[in-house]
């Protein structure tokens, strides 16, 4: 769908399920090398690489803990010798623990920022010595959260680490722009992923959820991955530092629609 694509290599941290693995089927459409990160589970991220091949690209699988300065380097080293470069880095591993702050454990609280926030960190840096080195051009697209801009109670480990990813994009946007570099994340909200497959299959909890999505549905992975391909091609050759909110309208305040208030 994106001819500037094919052929070209992403690496992408967390795509052995969910938004990640959508997003690295999608990269197998437009017949692009995917480097298949994961932590723990081999046989969902040989899976995601079998659809990537299936639609017509190739993929390659590594296990690595993004959370580690050698791993990031290790996932740049993967794509180079494999693929013989690197076009498009997404960071997209994430997690979240839900508990009351008051509560909240600091080995708790650490995990997820080491994991979102810094695990974004080491991803784009090892990307950016690897383009700057090689005097290439490249776009980051980053896993952030409708979270970024809406709080969240019982989960400020995950609203504080993808705030901070916001400004983090948007800090490193700015100071790669002039070196043909762009950094650039979507932001999903409601979406149908394996992690909220236990909460969408309480009636009640989905109900609610719906309740707050202008769009009245539950989003897919699949359209999350449509808009991360975009950021990628050159299609947004012009765009660097935006939050692309992929989340039926839930940042748009839906309390008031009707004009309600």
């Amino acid at each position: 769908m994106y001819k500037d694509l094919e052929g070209k290599t992403a690496v992408i941290t967390g795509g052995d399920s969910g938004i990640g693995a959508a997003i690295a089927e999608r990269l197998g459409q437009e017949h692009m090398n995917v480097v298949i990160n994961y932590h723990r589970n081999e046989a969902a991220a040989n899976d995601t690489a079998a659809k990537v091949e299936a639609a017509g690209g190739k993929a390659t699988t590594i296990q690595q803990d993004i959370s580690d300065e050698a791993a990031a380097d290790a996932l740049v080293k993967k794509a180079v010798a494999t693929f013989g470069g690197l076009d498009v880095f997404f960071n997209n591993a994430g997690m979240e623990k839900r508990c009351p702050t008051d509560q909240i454990e600091l080995n708790d609280w650490n995990a997820v920022l080491d994991v979102n926030l810094t695990g974004t960190f080491l991803g784009t840096k090892a990307a950016l010595d690897y383009w700057l080195a090689n005097k290439k051009k490249g776009a980051i697209i980053n896993t952030s959260s409708v979270h970024q801009q809406i709080p969240w109670p019982n989960f400020a480990s995950y609203a504080a680490s993808k705030g901070g990813v916001k400004l983090f994009t948007e800090t490193t946007a700015m100071e790669y722009a002039n070196q043909n570099i762009r950094i650039n994340q979507i932001c999903p909200g409601a979406i149908n992923t394996p992690i909220n497959a236990k909460k969408f299959a309480n009636p009640e909890q989905y109900k609610s959820t719906v309740s707050m999505v202008p769009m009245n549905r539950i989003g897919t992975p699949e359209e999350v991955a449509a808009g991360a391909a975009f950021l990628a091609s050159d299609q947004a050759s012009y765009i660097t530092g935006v939050s692309l909110y992929i989340d039926g309208g839930m940042t748009l305040y839906p309390s008031f629609m009707g004009g309600k208030g």
